[in-house]
């Protein structure tokens, strides 16, 4: 009897606890996140060229029109120009922080590391007058590459903090082993470590490369003559919504959203394999 009675109060006491309130509050999160995009996607879809309430009939046609839409497309190209070459900046240098951080001991660690994460944690507004005052000061004329080196600088973050991560699961008796076989650092690196890493650095490039793409306000202070697609949506939607740009919003929404669900899988998919 006694043992019947403890199992039954062991089973009470790691029964999980149920809490309604905070699926509620859960729900209403995602509420909040989520239905403004649900309703440009959906505006998107109007026949009507005034965004109204409930939608009567549903059309492609402004996605058609997207397509010839010179100033949406160029927007578009740039965009992808900067966002490409943000990422691969950044995988770069991220990858190399990363390793330098996980493996490595020297003075100013910790500092180093603070230094790298700051530009993704102040205001973009903060980040983009630094910047232009910096690029003024070596007169680097503003143009698309000042944009791509902006991009990167808070982009490296992303790659590092994925890079770091994924070091971090992985045993130290891989490298040791490897030497103890003759193996040299480089050849240690490209052959365990770079193939164990690489999902996480192509998580951590697709999140950066998002975040370009979506990026406006440090755009704003060091773009050059060329608007990339968020500066072109912005100075349009000042003179009022419009079909179209409820169009390439929607495009911008469907791109970041596949990136990130990649990222998300590529980065469980590697912390499962260790």
């Amino acid at each position: 009897c006694w043992r019947d009675g403890s199992d039954g109060d062991m089973s009470a006491r790691t029964a999980p606890r149920r809490f309604p309130l905070l699926g509620a509050t859960a729900l209403l999160m995602y509420a909040f996140l989520y239905l403004p995009l649900i309703v440009i996607v959906l505006y998107s879809f109007s026949a009507d060229k005034v965004n109204a309430w409930p939608i009567d009939s549903y059309t492609l046609d402004w996605y058609r029109e997207l397509r010839h839409d010179t100033q949406i497309i160029e927007g578009i190209k740039l965009s992808l120009r900067v966002g490409l070459f943000a990422s691969l900046i950044a995988v770069v240098l991220g990858t190399l922080a990363g390793l330098a951080i996980d493996r490595l001991e020297f003075p100013g660690k910790a500092a180093l590391r603070f230094l790298i994460v700051l530009p993704i944690t102040l205001p973009g507004i903060v980040t983009g007058v630094a910047l232009l005052s910096y690029f003024t000061l070596i007169h680097w004329d503003l143009s698309n590459w000042t944009i791509i080196v902006a991009h990167a600088t808070f982009c490296i973050t992303l790659v590092m903090n994925n890079v770091v991560g994924r070091l971090s699961q992985l045993p130290r008796h891989l490298d040791e082993a490897s030497a103890d076989l003759g193996a040299t650092p480089l050849r240690t690196f490209r052959k365990i470590t770079l193939p164990l890493i690489f999902p996480a650095i192509i998580a951590g490039a697709m999140l950066a490369f998002t975040l370009s793409f979506d990026e406006i306000v440090v755009t704003l202070f060091v773009k050059g003559r060329d608007n990339t697609l968020p500066l072109v949506i912005w100075g349009r939607v000042r003179r009022g919504l419009s079909p179209e740009v409820n169009a390439a919003a929607s495009v911008i929404i469907a791109g970041s959203f596949i990136f990130v669900v990649l990222s998300t899988w590529l980065t469980s998919r590697s912390s499962k394999s260790s």
